[in-house]
């Protein structure tokens, strides 16, 4: 069983498409696992210097590479400032304490031009939205034994982030927001979605108006992000991929 699915990272390598440059570059994937996604970039662009990072090394299974060993949480990434062209976390910040700590690492080690790639559990499409409404807790984030650390499974699912967040974390540390995509729609939310929508619509309109004029907390800074959140993709998609570039000046 791999450390995740076949069509998160399959996208993931579609986007990395034009964010590798042609001869050489660096790439580095954090939270590298058994290594299926630095196998595929390989393939994709055979000239790129490929990079691991992950909690241990035990996990690897590409031949000859080598992983840096970091605790994600507290570690800083052990490489120099802006070093890598391409840097990808999928399926990671979920299994992390401090996300956002990692998010600006990734900018620090990420060169000026070049990109990174997340992805997590859209926690905000709609079968995951009616599972909290009902049970209070996201589809992939439930209740968690105490006592065990599996970090590896969904048991070590202990931070459900949003694309508001995710998004917000990365603008923070210094990223501009790329490209938004997810790595399927979901077809048991399709029927419930066309139920749904004229209220989803009508009340999230109403929301918004609300939090713009009473609590001023959207504004030019953040206001594309919050309109995309009730978005057919954010409400259908399974999981979100997010490219965020690093300015040429920055």
């Amino acid at each position: 069983m791999e450390l995740s699915t076949d069509r998160i990272l399959g996208k993931v390598v579609d986007l990395s498409g034009g964010l590798v440059p042609a001869q050489g570059g660096r790439y580095l994937d954090v939270g590298s696992g058994t290594g299926v996604l630095i196998a595929l970039i390989r393939q994709t662009h055979p000239s790129v210097e490929t990079h691991a990072c992950d909690y241990t090394d035990s996990l690897m299974k590409v031949p000859g590479q080598k992983v840096d060993v970091a605790n994600l949480n507290e570690d800083v990434l052990p490489y120099s400032a802006e070093t890598f062209d391409l840097v990808t976390c999928t399926e990671v910040v979920e299994h992390l304490e401090n996300y956002r700590r990692l998010v600006r690492e990734v900018f620090r080690v990420t060169k000026p031009g070049g990109a990174a790639i997340f992805t997590t559990p859209n926690v905000l499409n709609l079968n995951s939205r009616l599972r909290f409404l009902s049970f209070g807790f996201w589809n992939l984030f439930g209740p968690l034994p105490v006592g065990r650390a599996e970090s590896y499974s969904t048991v070590g699912h202990i931070t459900p982030v949003s694309y508001f967040y995710l998004a917000h974390a990365l603008a923070e540390s210094g990223f501009s927001l790329s490209q938004l995509e997810i790595d399927k729609p979901q077809r048991s939310a399709m029927l419930k979605l066309l139920v749904l929508w004229p209220f989803i619509a009508s009340f999230g309109f109403l929301a918004k108006q609300r939090e713009i004029r009473r609590y001023k907390t959207v504004d030019k800074s953040n206001s594309k992000i919050v309109e995309t959140l009730n978005s057919v993709k954010m409400l259908l998609g399974r999981t979100i991929i997010v490219v965020a570039r690093r300015p040429a000046g920055a």
